[in-house]
């Protein structure tokens, strides 16, 4: 096989080694799971949150802020309690819930004062919802497995943070925005992020290289064995 004719898993968690590299092993004319173009709409939250609109998927009111009085205004259109979010990072790091204009002037305050990127303001309302958020598995434009995630100490639920993974059940409503979703960001093997609104399922976020070390045990699914199979897929064709 031509080293210039290979399938390539792309692993990298860190944003913008993973763009640059992905660059690279397209360049080379490797076809790369996920693409560059699925990852740099995915790694950024404001292009992922485009690309939902633009498929009229479901998902939170969102505001974009370029400044501090703008972001603090754009907090009293949304109300309170609301979130704000770096539009680069995982894990929920540096995600800070705003429960009154105090908490927004200080955390905005102190973001003008940080790297540029974060003075990029990025603002959700935050969803009333169970205590709990969904974590999908789309491979190859299935739904493969799904996660509740819970956390006893945190609003974040995130599992690198501590939160509980349990098997979610895959309904119609759960399968049919996973799939779209994926497909709004182009993705072959992606983890969707979505939360229970009052009037149903809202997806905030795909995720183009998806951690699932706590949803195998939690799912009884073998997602490893599945993106390798899809891979051999993709390669023969």
């Amino acid at each position: 096989m031509p080293l210039a004719d290979r399938v390539v898993l792309q692993r990298s968690v860190s944003y913008f080694r993973n763009v640059h590299s992905t660059a690279a092993l397209e360049s080379a004319g490797h076809r790369v799971v996920n693409s560059f173009a699925c990852a740099w709409v995915c790694g950024n939250k404001l292009f992922g949150s485009l690309a939902l609109v633009k498929h009229r998927i479901p998902t939170p009111k969102t505001v974009l802020a370029m400044a501090e009085d703008s972001a603090l205004k754009s907090i009293e259109s949304l109300g309170y309690p609301a979130v704000v979010k770096p539009v680069v990072g995982s894990w929920g790091r540096l995600s800070a819930l705003l429960k009154d204009q105090d908490a927004a002037k200080a955390v905005i305050e102190d973001r003008e004062h940080m790297f540029p990127l974060y003075q990029i303001y990025y603002l959700q309302e935050f969803v009333r919802r169970p205590p709990r958020d969904v974590r999908s598995f789309v491979i190859g434009g299935r739904t493969v497995a799904a996660i509740y995630r819970y956390s006893d100490s945190d609003w974040r639920t995130n599992t690198a943070r501590g939160g509980k993974a349990e098997n979610c059940k895959i309904t119609p409503e759960l399968d049919e925005l996973s799939v779209r979703a994926a497909d709004a960001v182009g993705g072959d093997f992606v983890g969707v992020d979505l939360m229970e609104g009052k009037d149903g399922l809202l997806v905030h976020e795909v995720n183009n290289t998806t951690e699932f070390k706590n949803t195998v045990p939690a799912t009884g699914v073998d997602i490893p064995g599945m993106v390798i199979d899809y891979l051999i897929s993709v390669q023969k064709r």
